[in-house]
């Protein structure tokens, strides 16, 4: 028998696209996507799924498979790595002038990479952990898919446009920056930084939310011909984090690109503050807090109280708190023993303009079965209880 106890007003954090959250937001980019950064939760997304050319965002795979290896202690901060002819040649687009034949802190390549955008720099790190930029090619792929990257094709460390075929979605964007900033946090500072200074050249980040967007941390900027310019970036205010993906923001022909670059992050700093404005994270249960109570049959106990074994939170848009509400549902009663920790139940959220959502409830604490006098008892109440 279908049991359901009482509805609270609560609610939980969904990782699929909202039904209508679209429509206080709106913007010239082809691609766009804001994620609760706590989460995962999709808030606001535009054409999320499409692969698009990722430009110089891609950047954040070579990166990543950068920072895995520091963290697991294949490769420290202090190792240098060669420049190779190819890293030195490397000169389309964005550069950090890096020195052919000399040999490079693993440390100053990753600011080259974050603050100066270097492409050069990208190679060098891309043949010093694959061996060749081919190998590593394979290697971004390979980690893509074992961190959940479902539109992303990768055919270079950089993001230039040739050799052609390289894609990603923005939805892959944000799950990537969130993973940066999740997994590897002793490394995330370097995305704050604002200038690089290598063979006498001073370079700032491109990344001008940065300094447009109170709260701004990270992440990186990219544009080519056929990207347009696009940006990913995110913002902590409070408790509060999001993550914002704009591809595909395209401005009238011969527009300086010193013009374009700031309307990026104009574009960027103006939806990220409407954001912190309309959306609210909501925490409302941790570990070992009762959410509700399940009915118990044979034992110890009539009722087994319920609990979450993670975090439960939500970020909704202002005007949705208080249609939110939950409903603890089971198949019961629920025969004993109970074991602490089984699952006996499931919390059905809805809020307006989300999706539905089901969150296991488990049991807090054990119950124990009756002996067998409380069988016999627990039989003759049965029997009493159909006449």
């Amino acid at each position: 028998m279908r049991r359901l106890l009482a509805a609270f007003f609560l609610s939980i954090a969904a990782s699929v696209l909202p039904k209508g959250a679209d429509a206080a937001i709106t913007t010239n980019a082809e691609h766009a996507i804001l994620m609760d950064g706590d989460s995962g939760q999709v808030l606001w997304a535009k054409d999320a799924f499409v692969a698009m050319p990722p430009a110089s965002m891609s950047k954040l795979m070579t990166l990543e498979l950068l920072f895995q290896r520091l963290k697991d202690g294949r490769i420290k901060l202090t190792d240098e790595l060669p420049i190779s002819e190819r890293a030195w040649r490397e000169r389309a687009g964005s550069e950090c002038f890096v020195p052919i034949g000399a040999h490079m802190q693993v440390e100053t390549l990753i600011r080259c990479v974050i603050v100066a955008s270097g492409n050069d720099s990208c190679i060098a790190l891309a043949e010093g952990m694959g061996g060749t930029v081919e190998g590593f090619v394979d290697m971004m792929n390979k980690r893509a898919k074992e961190i959940g990257l479902k539109a992303s094709h990768f055919v270079n460390p950089d993001g230039l446009p040739e050799p052609p075929g390289q894609l990603m979605s923005a939805m892959d964007l944000a799950v990537l920056a969130r993973h940066l900033i999740k997994d590897y946090p002793q490394y995330y500072h370097y995305f704050s930084e604002r200038s690089i200074t290598l063979s006498n050249i001073t370079q700032p980040n491109r990344n001008l939310v940065l300094d447009k967007f109170p709260g701004a941390d990270g992440l990186k900027t990219g544009h080519t011909d056929a990207a347009g310019y696009g940006v990913t970036a995110s913002a902590k205010r409070g408790d509060q984090r999001l993550i914002l993906v704009l591809g595909g923001l395209r401005y009238p022909p011969g527009t300086n690109d010193w013009f374009a670059e700031r309307y990026r992050a104009d574009e960027a700093a103006r939806i990220l503050g409407l954001a912190f404005r309309e959306f609210r994270r909501y925490q409302l249960f941790k570990p070992g807090d009762v959410v509700g109570q399940a009915e118990v049959f044979g034992g110890t106990a009539d009722h087994v109280p319920l609990t979450v074994k993670a975090p439960l939170g939500v970020t909704l848009q202002v005007d949705s708190r208080p249609g939110m509400k939950a409903v603890v549902r089971y198949d019961g009663p629920v025969k004993a023993p109970i074991a602490q920790g089984a699952r006996v139940a499931t919390l059905h959220v809805t809020a307006p303009d989300f999706p539905d959502q089901d969150v296991p409830l488990y049991a807090a604490q054990p119950v124990g079965e009756t002996g067998f006098f409380g069988h016999i008892m627990l039989g003759l109440s049965s029997l009493l209880g159909k006449k």
